[in-house]
């Protein structure tokens, strides 16, 4: 049978051997296709066979009349839809933010802080905005991430960002001030 018959076969019994048949001959070029976007060999081969999974069902449902430019559209839509997911989780190194929050309370000179110092930054933190007070205290008085805050004060991730930058911004200016 060739592919054509092949795909009509698979169609109306569901016999995944005639799937594989099919498939199989397009496994390194839907392989390059995934690592084009993916641009990860293991992430690639899993792509691969998670699209194989998917063409189970969308086979018997769709009519395709050329397998080949078919298969290579929709391993190109699968590893785009994977980096829109991918993109949607944030990843945040800690190394940065602990040498953030040393560096803006300094921290590391903290012998050289002395009781007054220490009212002074509590004064300033109730200073701000609701939001950037307890985003600040949340991020660095209580040592928590990003996502920990966004999900305790149903703030979006990037608001968290921004009310912790701003606050950050603004407990500045008041220390200088004061």
């Amino acid at each position: 049978m060739d592919e054509k018959q092949l795909l009509q076969y698979y169609k109306q019994s569901g016999n995944l051997d005639a799937l594989g048949k099919i498939y199989a001959p397009y496994m390194s070029l839907l392989y390059g296709v995934c690592y084009k976007y993916l641009q990860d060999a293991e992430h690639s081969q899993d792509a691969v066979m998670q699209i194989f999974d998917e063409l189970i069902e969308k086979l018997r449902i769709y009519e395709v009349d050329n397998f080949k430019s078919w298969v290579y559209v929709y391993a190109r839509n699968f590893c785009l839809m994977q980096l829109r997911k991918n993109k949607q989780v944030t990843k945040v190194d800690i190394e940065d933010n602990l040498f953030e929050s040393e560096k803006v309370l300094n921290l590391e000179d903290e012998k050289k802080w002395n009781e007054q110092d220490f009212e002074k930054l509590e004064s300033c933190i109730a200073g701000l905005n609701a939001e950037q007070e307890q985003c600040i205290r949340m991020f660095y008085l209580e040592q928590k991430c990003y996502k920990d805050i966004a999900d305790i004060t149903g703030y979006d991730i990037a608001k968290v960002k921004s009310y912790i930058q701003n606050g950050r911004r603004n407990l500045k200016i008041c220390m200088e001030k004061k």
